[in-house]
């Protein structure tokens, strides 16, 4: 073998490895948050976890990543322990689906339509779909798409350049005594997992022992046991993931490790056994592409097979292996949301976005809660309302400072155009709804000194705060719905609201110099209204911002200034229709 055999392995293997990884990275990105919540919520029974392990990992190309991501959702609280037993089994038979896609390279005939089956065939027919699908089309789907295929046709220009890198390997000795070693089990087992856990795939492992395979020096003896340490070997990626983690995310890797140790010793124990009695025949025959898939595949079912029934054991042990020497701090339920944005999500960052949303929705009905809250004390004020006010704006600090440093690390990723709007919307307005919870806060704090000075504003002044009241909680109630349901219609509205609240504010200011002049307020009372009135204000605008940023999404721009301008103008009868209702609703 020359040295420029050698470089055209290592540049097949490098692009074998690319291919993967893009094609991986495409499927998960077209999929988005899909695949990922059906495997949080339809769990409920062990067969239902390694169906749906299975029909992820076969889309998504890596058990490693299902994996990840089952560690991340127990570690969020998102599922239990005993949901995740079965995904991880189901993993282990959906990662299979790619040594059988890289068998077809085996395939022989003088038939056009059966070599068309052959990947080198029927690759560069999707290198160039998906290039011009990557370079003629606006369509992001239609982008993630081209991905895809490209992926794909470099994954298999990757393989066939690394079996003709090998084929003159097949005439070296030393080349064919190395697989002679790997025919004992335990090398065999060693380097397979060695290798798998170097690069973190077994999928790409197996494709490695497919090329190699092109050489006739790998016997089924070796193949075997190397086949059985590429599923263990696979396991290292799961166990970083879980470094850190809670003590039922690091039982969710240890899981996918003892499952994969057992199966193995079930198997080879097996396997061995029977050998011992009749002796396989096969086992000096050399491999092919589609024989390291068959040996790949009926592993991993049987040993799904096998262990299925005794998943309670497999997290009994796991649950022994990692104990609990103290109490894990459960959040509170207002914060339980952030520990959904657990870091192993970004690496398929599709339900990653998909988290972020309901945190951000739970953090709008957080501060619409305690805006709604600080209201209630313009008729009663209680100690006990300020208290909640008060907990409601910390906790939403929190959201604000975990979302804001969680959403900046999605934006770096590869998103789909809807995931990308989503995570754009989200950064716009968690600083609205912060500070709109601040404002709850001013107000709740205003009513508070009102109560211990013992003031109470004049009945005019009272007949004018309920109608400034009542307009409020309806811009907030207006903005929050049309936030949660993007609903463009309701969001429209948010704007001439805010303007009649302006027109509301004006007025009452104007109302209340006229009873300072006429001695009917006092100073004290004057400044606590002042104030009152200017949060309402500034709650207004806040919802206004929120409004602005859905109403721009479909013009893929974010300018709320400019935008809002734009639709106070003189010339949009539809806003100044809707604008003169409001008005009139709230006039004094």
């Amino acid at each position: 073998m020359s040295i420029f055999n050698l470089l055209s392995l290592l540049g097949g293997l490098a692009l074998f490895l690319y291919g993967m990884n893009v094609m991986g990275d495409g499927l998960a990105k077209t999929a988005g948050s899909k695949l990922e919540q059906i495997l949080e919520k339809l769990t409920s029974t062990p067969i239902k976890g390694v169906v749906l392990g299975a029909a992820v990992t076969a889309v998504i190309q890596s058990s490693s990543a299902t994996t990840v991501m089952v560690v991340g959702f127990v570690n969020s609280g998102i599922m239990k322990l005993r949901q995740a037993v079965g995904i991880i089994m189901g993993a282990n038979i959906g990662t299979t689906i790619t040594s059988w896609i890289l068998s077809l390279s085996g395939i022989e005939s003088d038939n056009i339509w059966i070599k068309m089956l052959k990947p080198s065939s029927f690759s560069p027919i999707l290198a160039v779909i998906g290039i011009i699908f990557l370079m003629f089309c606006k369509s992001s789907k239609k982008k993630d798409i081209g991905g895809i295929l490209l992926g794909f046709a470099v994954l298999m220009f990757g393989m066939e350049t690394m079996s003709d890198a090998v084929a003159p390997l097949a005439d070296v000795p030393e080349f064919t005594n190395i697989f002679t070693m790997f025919e004992n089990p335990f090398m065999g087992m060693l380097a397979g997992a060695l290798l798998t856990a170097i690069i973190q795939s077994s999928s790409a492992s197996v494709g490695i022992l497919q090329a190699l395979c092109s050489t006739g020096s790998v016997t089924f003896s070796a193949a075997i046991p190397i086949i059985m340490g590429q599923n263990i070997g696979t396991c290292v990626t799961a166990l970083l993931s879980s470094i850190g983690a809670k003590k039922n995310a690091k039982r969710a890797a240890v899981v996918h490790l003892y499952f994969n140790i057992i199966g193995t010793i079930l198997f080879m124990t097996a396997f061995y056994g029977i050998n011992a009695l009749i002796g396989f025949g096969f086992l000096d025959n050399a491999t092919r592409a589609a024989d390291i898939a068959i040996v790949h595949t009926l592993f991993n079912i049987l040993a799904t097979s096998v262990l299925l029934p005794f998943n309670k054991l497999l997290e009994k042990l796991a649950i022994l292996t990692v104990r609990d020497k103290m109490p894990e701090e459960n959040a509170s339920d207002e914060l339980g949301m952030l520990t959904r944005l657990d870091a192993r999500f970004l690496e398929k960052p599709g339900f990653a976005v998909a988290q972020c949303a309901d945190a951000i929705h739970n953090m709008a009905k957080l501060s619409r809660k305690a805006l709604l809250l600080s209201l209630e004390m313009l008729e009663e004020y209680t100690p006990e309302k300020k208290e909640e006010v008060e907990h409601l704006e910390n906790v939403i600090d929190c959201y604000e400072d975990e979302l804001g440093t969680y959403m900046v690390k999605l934006s770096n990723k590869e998103l789909s155009l809807l995931d990308s709007q989503t995570v754009a919307v989200g950064l716009h307005s968690i600083g609205d709804w912060e500070r709109i919870s601040d404002h709850a806060m001013n107000i709740a704090e205003i009513f508070d000194k009102m109560h211990t000075g013992k003031m109470r504003f004049s009945d005019k002044a009272m007949t004018e705060l309920r109608v400034y009241t009542n307009a409020l909680t309806d811009i907030i109630t207006i903005t929050t719905e049309a936030f949660f349901e993007n609903d463009l219609n309701k969001a429209f509205r948010v704007e001439p609201l805010e303007e009649a609240i302006d027109y509301l504010n004006a007025v009452i200011k104007k109302h209340h110099i006229k009873r300072l002049q006429k001695g009917k307020c006092t100073i004290e009372l004057g400044i606590a209204l002042e104030n009152l009135i200017n949060n309402y204000e500034r709650v207004a605008d806040h919802c206004s911002n929120v409004a602005a940023v859905l109403l721009q999404l479909p013009y893929d721009t974010i300018d709320t200034h400019e935008y809002l301008g734009q639709i106070k103008e003189e010339n949009n009868i539809e806003f100044q229709a809707m604008y003169q209702m409001y008005k009139g609703k709230y006039s004094l």
